[in-house]
């Protein structure tokens, strides 16, 4: 069963060259992007989660909202298992997919091919289901005899269809997203969103950070409200939707 439990998980990055001559003695600073912590003598550190506790269940479709800097990609990086909590615990059941950063890893100096084998081995996949999935990625995106050739002859969007046909290649059973994707021109952006929906409504969890929340409203059934690196609200979208707009507006 598909299972996403953090029971108090904090984040933290230290800071090792900032300067000090604008920080006190002891400083702890609420700012858009987390809490800066200072002490005496001590690296400077960001908190960008601070004694997070969800528990998201099979079948949950969870939207992040909170203004620019709450956390959200930080709490979507930790689901991954790219951030380790410096406190609390995480326990993830299930595959993963995530759609965070979709060109994250591709080499413009490879080919298409290299680029596709390449991404592959980064997302922990063998050699054999990397050349399960190449003539679907092929297919997909339409590229014919550019994949010979090295990424940086690529247009933008030819650039756009190889990383989103790499990026939703894998289904798996937890799906992560930051910001809802659209990719290429119009013909293949018809293409990509109903691949993208595809692969949404297959996986057993959704977890999406997006700023549209006509998407949240469209696609979870529940939500989370970050501000400052802490959960204001964990609940229904539409009643966590509405207190985080009432909030930006005072």
């Amino acid at each position: 069963m598909a299972e996403i439990v953090l029971d108090k998980v904090t984040i933290e990055f230290p800071l090792l060259h900032v300067g000090h001559r604008s920080l006190k003695k002891t400083l702890v600073s609420r700012v858009t992007g987390g809490i800066i912590l200072k002490e005496a003598n001590t690296p400077t550190i960001v908190r960008a989660l601070s004694e997070i506790s969800v528990h998201i269940k099979s079948g949950d479709r969870v939207g992040i909202v909170g203004p620019n800097g709450a956390g959200k990609t930080s709490l979507l990086r930790t689901m991954a298992g790219i951030y380790e909590p410096v406190t609390g615990d995480m326990r993830v059941s299930g595959d993963v997919a995530t759609l965070l950063e979709i060109a994250g890893g591709m080499r413009p100096e490879l080919t298409g091919l290299e680029n596709i084998h390449l991404r592959g081995l980064l997302m922990g996949l063998s050699n054999r289901q990397i050349r399960e999935i190449t003539p679907e990625i092929e297919d997909f995106t339409g590229l014919g005899d550019f994949l010979n050739m090295p990424m940086r002859t690529y247009s933008s969007g030819m650039r756009v269809r190889l990383a989103f046909a790499l990026a939703t290649a894998i289904k798996a059973d937890i799906l992560l997203m930051d910001e809802w994707v659209l990719a290429g021109d119009a013909g293949f952006a018809a293409k990509a969103t109903e691949r993208l929906e595809s692969m949404v409504t297959g996986a057993n969890v959704l977890v999406l950070a997006t700023h549209n929340n006509n998407i949240i409203r469209k696609w979870c059934n529940k939500a989370i409200y970050l501000r400052q690196g802490e959960v204001m609200m964990f609940d229904d979208v539409e009643e966590v939707v509405s207190a985080y707009l009432k909030d930006a507006k005072t």
